[in-house]
């Protein structure tokens, strides 16, 4: 026995849901799942979800015998397990954890407009919040808006507290006792609330929403200011994201639909989600359900990419409706200066508070020279728990090679062992990527360079030592950004007409609100700090939501389709020196990294012209996937749907543009819409390399807002690359540029 979720679409409702409504259909879901099970009774005690008012589903406890008979049932359109996922953050994988500032947002009037977004709420899928943060703060806001439909659940000081900035709170859980109920029944939780005991929904939330906090800090550290994207957004925290068990996430989906499901009623404009696992089909995916009910409710959703990078095809949360989220560095450091006893230094990071002696040196040795007697060089090497041998450690530096368990964790690891210092070095596949933590012994991170430089000075000297200085802010560190070696990249698998990720945003070292319930680095620290700094696509999604909350209030009427293509076709492939953004391994880095680029919220504001979608436009592109009309049909609310067989999934219209597997020509279709004044456009265009591009008509001419104009972009392969090239075309009449990354998969053309 395990859990599912049986999906079937969407309910047609009228514009009034009565309580006797709800109850028919959870009695329909009954009536259902009898129909394989025996019983009405039996299907009552297997259901422990009913999605009752936009999604129409339920989730259920069944062996596989019968989830298989249900899914040939006519009206169900997947049955799917109710899976784990992971949140997106770096602390506990070997991939890694701007401030909570946006970054560009300036003092334009266009953005004192907007009074930062003070009318749009923004919703956080994750590990719920700390109320009784600053960043929560509702001094100076006025009431909460009158369309707030939502509820503080357990609104008690144990639970959490409201206000009128945080507005409502949820947590979400039955599908994680489910599978608990599976594997470990004493590990479900009781007295249950929103509230954040692992410190990362707060850190997102924070970031997409918080208010004005001066002095913000970690340590000393980066002391500033603090503020979310939109600082005068009212927020709402749901909690679908509990302690993880075994190898898998504690993000069920299951409890992800009902928090969709609450946050469409609720009355929310953005949902911010830093969570994701592997790509599957659309409705077998918890996530991609959800935030499709989302979108067609006028809900913009962003999403994190995932931190599987640097490997090809890691992207997660594909869903072409979902705004899907990279990372990249920002120009802040926390840099520690390293000297080697043979008088090279190497430059690391840090947020360690206390500093050593200065310049005094320490003996220094490697996880494999310190190995315990029954550990691995592998193990020792790693820094894990239990690899190493005190009599080895204590009293010097230890120098670990990043992987496997935390960063933080290997400070841990190392200080019980005895020893007064850690330096952790990199191991290729992260690069140069380095990311300042809040270490609980004296410690630098350095890049993979420096560490190859660092074993050799070890295992070339009889008696090697080091120093090591305290950490200090730097800002206006160049080149930045930089893509982070963690950040999951294209092509999407799901889909490969579709570039993911979309965009990229500041992800690595931000300084946002923390919980004080745990420290920042695991159960034997006992330090409590009020802003933590953390890394990961957990971290850059919840910057561009915040920049959502903005454009959402400055164009109410936007679509989600509009919002996330001004956001794209405005981004930025630059860095702070005018050159290509490169990766953490200083190769210039693609589409496949930063999908259209950086994200630029000054820009987004008057993008010029924007590709739209509408929901008919979603269900055109899933009958190109494969759903037939009897399915899509419970999307429309009755009005009658009939699929397009001569529809590409290529000519859906999408900011990006790609073509896989090409061999020979094609043609793709767009439109854009005019949100700007009225004025001509010229298409400028950058080929991919073996690729001729052309576009018919070559100029688009406006003359009011909302007019739109469809064009043609014809490629052909003149020289095959058998590899992904990358190009762009770019709409501009002087003022805006409208820029719309180009991919091609080339092949010679076939007899």
């Amino acid at each position: 026995m395990q859990s599912f979720v049986v999906y079937l679409g969407a309910h047609t409702h009228g514009p009034e849901i009565t309580s006797s409504d709800l109850e028919k259909v959870t009695h329909s879901h009954y009536q259902l799942l009898s129909t394989v099970l025996g019983s009405h009774e039996k299907a009552r005690d297997s259901i422990f979800y009913s999605y009752t008012r936009y999604i129409n589903g339920f989730a259920a406890t069944l062996d596989d015998e019968h989830a298989q008979e249900i899914s040939k049932h006519p009206d169900v359109i997947s049955v799917f397990e109710n899976r784990g996922k992971q949140l997106h953050t770096t602390r506990s994988w070997n991939f890694l954890g701007l401030e909570s500032d946006s970054g560009e947002i300036s003092s334009h009037s266009a953005w004192d407009m907007a009074r930062y977004g003070e009318d749009t709420i923004i919703a956080n899928l994750d590990t719920g919040v700390w109320p009784e943060s600053k960043s929560f703060s509702d001094e100076g806001m006025g009431p909460i808006p009158s369309r707030w439909k939502g509820i503080c659940q357990n609104n008690t000081r144990e639970g959490v507290l409201c206000n009128r900035k945080l507005i409502g709170a949820r947590y979400f859980d039955s599908g994680y006792a489910a599978y608990l109920s599976e594997v470990d029944p004493s590990k479900i939780p009781v007295n249950a609330s929103a509230r954040d005991d692992d410190g990362h929904g707060t850190h997102t939330l924070s970031t997409a929403g918080g208010n004005f906090v001066p002095g913000a800090n970690v340590f000393g550290f980066g002391n500033g200011t603090a503020k979310g994207g939109s600082p005068k957004a009212r927020v709402a925290a749901y909690k679908v994201c509990w302690k993880s068990i075994n190898e898998s996430g504690g993000c069920f989906d299951a409890d992800i639909l009902a928090a969709f499901e609450a946050a469409i009623h609720d009355g929310v404009d953005v949902i911010s989600a830093s969570i994701g696992g592997p790509p599957s089909d659309y409705f077998n995916d918890g996530i991609a359900v959800g935030s499709f009910h989302a979108v067609m409710h006028g809900i913009t959703v962003i999403m994190s990419a995932g931190n599987d990078g640097p490997a090809d095809g890691s992207v997660s949360n594909v869903a072409p409706w979902i705004l899907t989220v990279g990372a990249n560095t920002i120009d802040r450091e926390f840099p520690v200066k390293i000297g080697l006893g043979n008088r090279k230094h190497l430059k690391g990071q840090s947020l360690y508070p206390k500093a050593l002696p200065v310049r005094k040196f320490y003996p220094l040795i490697d996880g494999t020279a310190a190995k315990a007697v029954n550990s691995t060089d592998h193990d020792a090497q790693l820094c894990l728990a239990g690899s190493l041998d005190p009599e080895k450690v204590k009293g010097k530096i230890l120098a670990c090679l990043r992987g496997s368990n935390g960063r933080v964790e290997k400070g841990v690891v190392a200080l019980q062992a005895g020893a007064v210092g850690m330096i952790l070095a990199n191991d290729i596949l992260s690069g140069n990527e380095i990311v300042a933590d809040p270490h609980v012994l004296p410690a630098a991170h350095i890049n993979y360079t420096d560490g190859l430089t660092l074993f050799s000075y070890i295992n070339s000297t009889k008696s090697p030592d080091v120093f090591m200085t305290r950490a200090r802010t730097q800002n206006g560190v160049k080149p930045a950004p930089v893509m982070a070696a963690f950040s999951s990249k294209g092509p999407n698998v799901v889909t490969p007409e579709i570039l993911k990720p979309d965009i990229t945003g500041p992800g690595v070292a931000i300084i946002a609100a923390y919980t004080q319930a745990v420290s920042p680095a695991g159960e034997t620290d006992p330090r409590r700090i009020l802003f933590n700094v953390e890394s990961g696509t957990s971290m850059s999604c919840p910057h561009v939501a915040g920049v959502v909350g903005l454009l959402k209030t400055l164009h109410p009427h936007w679509s989600p389709s509009a919002i996330k293509s001004a956001i794209m076709t405005t981004a930025s492939t630059q860095d702070n020196q005018k050159m290509e953004m490169r990766n953490s391994s200083n190769l210039q880095a693609t589409p496949f990294s930063y999908g259209s680029g950086q994200v630029r919220p000054d820009a987004a504001m008057d993008p010029g012209l924007v590709y739209d979608a509408n929901v008919f436009d979603y269900l055109t592109f899933l009958c190109g996937l494969g759903y037939n009309e009897t399915q899509l049909q419970s999307f429309t609310g009755g009005i009658p749907y009939k699929c397009n067989m001569k529809y590409g999934l290529a000519d859906f219209n999408y900011p990006s543009i790609t073509v896989p597997g090409l061999d020979g020509s094609t043609q793709v279709m767009r439109t854009v819409k005019n949100v700007g004044s009225p004025g001509t456009y010229k298409a400028l265009i950058h080929a991919p390399e073996g690729v001729k591009v052309s576009v018919e008509p070559k100029t688009l001419t406006f003359k009011k807002i909302g007019e739109a104009k469809t064009f043609k972009v014809s490629l052909q392969v003149t020289k095959a690359s058998y590899e992904y090239v990358f190009g762009s075309l770019t709409w501009t009449d002087g003022v805006h540029s409208v820029r719309t990354p180009i991919v091609v998969e080339s092949f010679p053309e076939r007899d």
